[in-house]
């Protein structure tokens, strides 16, 4: 006798489609891991100067901070070395992210414009899954480990030594902000549909996240309600760099952050479906 529908219970063979589904889109992305390896090694001079490039741009941010606090002592209640820790935090989110998904939300537009996004729609696994995924670009996690160093030196001058929990915990809000660059960014893009080039907007959002470099308590009033609850710039880097630095008060800002990530994606997923809906195709 089959299982009543209403015994709670998952069916088995929801449960097998679920796991082959899990494995299916495992083996698809590691063919694309291998895919972007066999890219990059094939440009390795460009690989090692844009790595270069972030590194000494990074390096010009800290000296910023440098020449900033030989004029005081503290911006609100931080001190030298936690900005220097909450930059640290800041640049290995936005590595994380340009690793994972920058490219790949860059070229959007460019895939609406040429028409190469039919050939995407038409390959049996999801749209967005390809579109978010399809390359890697490995210098990114090389400039997310130059971000550890600097948060590692920060923590012996501010005497920092976390605990395990506050170890997970941190690495869990630095994977939520990623979640929100990526589901902001591809919202972003997908005004291509409408407008078929999106550069400009998709780059602008980028240059914003020099925003989440800085100390949350340094805007007020509008400024920070707009850089927390429309674009939560503020929330990304802060809550995990006050985790690491001992500066969290009550765990408020954490469930704000992992509330804003969740409204984030959904609002993507929506702005997704509905701009696929106006898409014609190249041919028409």
């Amino acid at each position: 006798m089959p299982p009543s529908s209403n015994t709670g219970f998952e069916p088995p063979r929801t449960r097998n489609r679920l796991a082959g589904s899990f494995v299916r889109y495992s083996r698809i992305y590691v063919a694309l891991w291998k895919n972007s390896i066999i890219r990059e090694m094939g440009f390795k001079t460009n690989f090692v100067l844009w790595i270069l490039v972030e590194m000494i741009w990074f390096a010009l941010q800290l000296g910023f901070i440098h020449v900033l606090y030989m004029q005081t002592d503290h911006i609100g209640s931080w001190s030298k070395w936690e900005v220097v820790l909450l930059m640290g935090v800041s640049h290995f989110i936005q590595q994380l992210f340009t690793a994972f998904f920058l490219n790949n939300c860059t070229q959007i537009s460019e895939h609406v414009r040429t028409g190469r996004l039919d050939f995407i729609l038409l390959l049996p696994a999801s749209t967005r899954f390809l579109l978010s995924l399809r390359q890697v670009d490995l210098g990114g996690f090389v400039n997310a480990a130059s971000a550890l160093l600097v948060m590692a030196y920060a923590g012996q001058h501010l005497q920092l030594h976390p605990t395990l929990a506050q170890t997970v915990t941190f690495l869990l809000l630095c994977a939520v902000g990623v979640m929100i660059h990526y589901s902001l960014m591809f919202m972003m893009a997908s005004i291509s549909f409408w407008t078929v080039r999106a550069q400009g907007v998709i780059w602008g959002y980028y240059n914003l996240f020099n925003i989440a470099r800085l100390p949350d308590e340094v805007f007020h009033g509008a400024y920070r309600a707009v850089f927390t609850f429309v674009l939560p710039m503020l929330l990304v880097s802060n809550v995990p760099a006050r985790v690491v630095a001992n500066k969290m008060a009550t765990p408020g800002a954490v469930l704000l952050l992992v509330f804003m990530c969740a409204a984030c994606f959904c609002i993507s997923q929506f702005v997704w479906r509905l701009s696929l809906r106006r898409y014609t195709s190249a041919s028409s």
